[in-house]
């Protein structure tokens, strides 16, 4: 009896480590103008274990895609990536001008003080995967995060 208490103990406590702890911190998005289709949205993200964050979705949007933006020759270029690595402990910075998530097909203007709902899919250890359910706030269109 003894050892299939430890045995199930253990299992628990095998199952528990392998979802990682994720958090979100400081989670906004820019106000919209009417007929606008997209945004971008920013945070921080972080995990006690190694994972990454592998989808995103909300019902704000038709589509949520997790997008990086880096430079090639004198030209600016943004384009969607599979997946983002979350270094255990550390915090990854989404925001403008880096990695950042993309709304596509907005289903209403976006505007200041309201809140959109998204779902961050991280995958851990074992491919196991887990949701991350974040409300982001709508912010001024000319907002500027702090440095």
């Amino acid at each position: 009896m003894k050892k299939t208490l430890l045995a199930l103990a253990a299992s628990v406590l095998y199952s528990s480590a392998a979802l990682a702890q994720v958090s979100v911190s400081d989670a906004w998005i820019r106000a919209t103008v009417p007929q606008q289709k997209s945004a971008g949205a920013f945070m921080r993200v972080r995990s006690s274990a190694p994972a990454k964050l592998v989808a995103v979705r909300t019902p704000a949007a038709a589509n949520a895609e997790i997008h990086e933006m880096q430079m090639q020759g004198q030209t600016m270029r943004m384009h969607a990536v599979e997946s983002l690595v979350l270094p255990a402990g550390q915090e990854v910075e989404l925001r403008p001008g880096g990695y950042h998530v993309m709304l596509f097909g907005l289903k209403q203007q976006l505007k200041e003080g309201d809140s959109v709902p998204l779902t961050l899919v991280v995958e851990g250890a074992a491919n196991k995967r887990q949701e991350v359910q974040v409300s982001v706030a709508v912010k001024p269109i000319a907002y500027q995060p702090p440095k």
